[in-house]
């Protein structure tokens, strides 16, 4: 997944607008090369006259005025020309607004989605926020860049042709408008029905867009057990259900534009079936018959392009519905009103009777105390589900608490600034995530202050130059999604030189050397115990030989710290400490 940039929303703002442009002026460019050909005519006439036949010329101006004729195409060439111009503005200036309109609806969307809280990204696939960002966002284009004018000037055409049809004949005005009800009938049929298909289909573009994004991840593991076939089933019955709603898209569409038209039809029957009444009576004449069965056809024909309008209108108001579902989402993790900023964050940090649970029902830490001096290390040791990551989530405030407190030097997380908080702590974990970029841009993640010596630095310190220098372009070399160019040892060290180069003072690793082989975690043991210094260290591990060094060891069973100490004190407890050691010091022995 390549980083978000405001270059690329720009590129691509610009690029639908123009694309935007051309496609809306295909139906003038008939009338620009009329008036190409008509300014020709016009200024070659004279030119030509000469060859004309004596007689014809003479006969053509004895009959009529050459002038009037010249002076009325001049003018009708003038407002061919307005009209071209007219249009080409208009048709900019809406798909720029348009387009504008979509940028800053992104733009906020984007923003939105950063701000959420780390469990609402547990519960929601990754597909269906991508949906919301491109499909959705791009669905709504169309509404404010055409849709709202044309709806608008329909109206305004429809309500002026019915007013001068009053005003000619209001009894036969008030004929042709006996099928309007029946027109507003429709109508609102139509726009329930389609709201429906149209939510359905926007739910079923969600459903395959978070299967792929889910199953294109997981291919390696798709094909390694075989499952190919079983995944295209799946594919296939998602696509199929997607193809199911869009046909009933159009088959409401295909239904509803016809039943209009023959509405006008009718209509014209009748009209044309009393009119002809009338004017065998005298009552009104053959012209006031002719123009009534022309303001009819007209009047029905914005009623028709209203229905394609309220197409599209309806897949807009569908995609608005989703898009408006995550902007109306709260972050459960709420940044302070004023928050406290501290000089320097030193790295004190203590839990106070703290209790806490993902769903707020099942706790996975129960009263869990203890404190961390600035510069101390210390590990939390335990089964797996006791709690550890938990801990470590909770310091850098991913999630909230629901009781206790939980102190950065002396100070609530919860009146901290956000930023700042995270910002002095550098994370190291077991699942290293690599962007789409350069070596460079991994390490010191799009942040401008962070020259190119430092990045240099930071991987020298940490090792990982040994494997960069060899790049054929080093630190400029190209990393694709995820890194799957490099070892799980060296993303790893990456992620460690990425840490230092942002310079926190509280570090925290989980399981952070798993994943590395003995000979590369030799490499990295020396420049960790550097990178330690002066630093709070809280380190999560199953491996107790890592952990060792460290000031105090915290050991967690069900939630709770059931024992702490050195390791030297806790294999004097006799306790859970003891027993984990003196298991993983066989299985070693076995292996």
């Amino acid at each position: 997944m390549s980083m978000f940039t405001e270059d690329t929303l720009e590129t691509n703002y610009k690029g639908n607008a123009l694309l935007k442009l051309l496609t809306y002026m295909k139906p003038y460019l008939g009338q620009f090369i009329l008036c190409l050909i008509l300014i020709l005519a016009l200024t070659g006439f004279d030119l030509y006259r000469p060859m004309l036949i004596g007689d014809a010329i003479d006969l053509f101006e004895a009959d009529g005025n050459y002038d009037v004729i010249i002076d009325t195409s001049i003018k009708y060439a003038i407002v061919l020309i307005l009209s071209f111009v007219f249009n080409i503005s208009q048709t900019w200036i809406l798909q720029k607004t348009g387009q504008q309109i979509i940028l800053s609806i992104r733009r906020e969307l984007y923003i939105h989605i950063q701000s959420l809280s780390s469990r609402y990204f547990d519960l929601t696939p990754v597909g269906k926020l991508v949906t919301r960002v491109t499909n959705d966002v791009e669905a709504l284009n169309e509404m404010y860049s055409g849709i709202l004018v044309r709806l608008f000037r329909n109206i305004v055409k429809i309500v002026s042709l019915a007013a001068i049809m009053l005003a000619l004949d209001w009894k036969l005005a008030l004929i042709s408008f006996l099928l309007l009800p029946a027109v507003a009938v429709l109508t609102v049929i139509f726009r329930k029905i389609a709201r429906e298909t149209y939510r359905l289909s926007r739910t079923r573009l969600t459903d395959l867009n978070t299967f792929l994004s889910e199953n294109i991840s997981g291919m390696r593991i798709i094909q390694i057990f075989g499952r190919e076939k079983r995944k295209y089933e799946e594919f296939d019955d998602k696509s199929s259900k997607l193809f199911q709603a869009y046909y009933r898209e159009m088959m409401v569409f295909a239904v509803f534009r016809p039943l209009i038209y023959i509405l006008s039809v009718v209509s014209l029957m009748i009209v044309l079936g009393v009119g002809s009444r009338e004017v065998l009576g005298s009552v009104i004449s053959i012209g006031t018959l002719y123009i009534f069965a022309q303001y009819i056809q007209s009047f029905f024909d914005p009623i028709q392009e209203l229905a394609e309008q309220f197409s599209t209108l309806q897949s807009s108001i569908a995609s608005a519905e989703k898009i408006f579902t995550i902007l109306n989402e709260e972050p459960l993790v709420k940044e302070a009103e004023h928050p406290a900023l501290l000089p320097w964050i030193q790295g004190r940090i203590e839990f106070s009777h703290v209790w806490f649970a993902y769903d707020g029902e099942n706790y996975v830490l129960r009263d869990v105390s203890f404190v961390i001096e600035p510069g101390q290390k210390v590990a939390f040791v335990g089964a797996t589900g006791a709690g550890k990551s938990s801990i470590l989530n909770l310091i850098g405030r991913y999630y909230d608490i629901q009781k206790g407190n939980i102190y950065i030097d002396g100070i609530d997380i919860r009146l901290l600034s956000k930023k700042q908080l995270r910002s002095a702590i550098g994370q190291m974990q077991q699942d290293v995530f690599i962007f789409e970029g350069t070596v460079e841009s991994n390490i010191r993640l799009y942040d401008q202050e962070i020259t190119l010596e430092e990045v240099r630095a930071a991987a020298e310190y940490v090792n990982a130059s040994h494997f960069i220098e060899r790049l054929p372009q080093k630190y400029a070399e190209p990393v694709s999604e995820r890194g799957a160019a490099f070892s799980a040892g060296e993303r790893q060290l990456l992620s460690f030189a990425r840490t230092l180069a942002h310079n926190p003072s509280i570090l925290v690793m989980d399981e952070a050397t798993a994943n590395i082989d003995t000979e590369t975690e030799l490499l990295i043991q020396e420049a960790l115990e550097k990178l330690m210094e002066g630093r709070t260290t809280i380190m999560v591990a199953h491996r107790l030989s890592t952990i060792q060094h460290a000031d105090c060891i915290m050991v967690m069973h069900k939630g709770k710290i059931r024992e702490r100490g050195t390791h030297q004190e806790l294999l004097a407890q006799n306790g859970i400490y003891k027993k984990l050691y003196e298991l993983q010091i066989h299985h070693e022995v076995l292996s």
